[in-house]
């Protein structure tokens, strides 16, 4: 059953914290925020995006960092200062011509969970919050920040045969 629905995923929406990054927030002596994002994931992103799957990032914030990182990576669309992530993933099936069904929504905190619940397949990295593990359907070995976004792409690209 599991595999069967990971196999209908045509697109991807992360959260930004707590699933990119680590959810920690380093702070310089300025007072510039840092986040640490995982090289494992930007593989998987980018490979996942030559591949044709439609990504997208939502935060609440405006990390200016993950942001450009996320520009470095290209063709991923990038929705920051959102408070409402259930309409944005709403807002952006509609502009990619896709259904709730086909996305899979990786999220890790309270914020997350009516576009966890909206989407065709919720995840999760292993530390998210108790509420988040309780709605996914699958939940990563990998902390977020370390690799989770690694661990879905990967999954849904090997059941479909796009991976290698």
């Amino acid at each position: 059953m599991l595999f069967n629905r990971l196999k209908r995923v045509k697109a991807f929406m992360f959260a930004v914290d707590g699933v990119l990054t680590d959810g920690k927030i380093w702070l310089t002596p300025g007072g510039e925020q840092l986040h640490r994002l995982d090289g494992k994931d930007d593989y998987a992103l980018q490979l996942a995006i030559k591949r044709d799957y439609p990504i997208a990032v939502v935060s609440a914030g405006n990390l200016q960092g993950v942001k450009r990182r996320m520009e470095f990576i290209g063709g991923v669309d990038l929705f920051f200062g959102v408070d409402d992530k259930k309409a944005v993933l709403h807002d952006w099936l509609s502009h990619k011509g896709l259904t709730a069904g086909d996305v899979l929504y990786m999220g890790s905190d309270i914020p997350d969970l009516l576009g966890m619940q909206l989407a065709g397949f919720a995840t999760c990295p292993a530390d998210a919050a108790t509420e988040v593990r309780a709605v996914a359907a699958y939940i990563s070995f990998c902390r977020g920040g370390d690799g989770a976004v690694r661990d879905v792409v990967e999954k849904v690209m090997k059941l479909q045969d796009t991976w290698v």
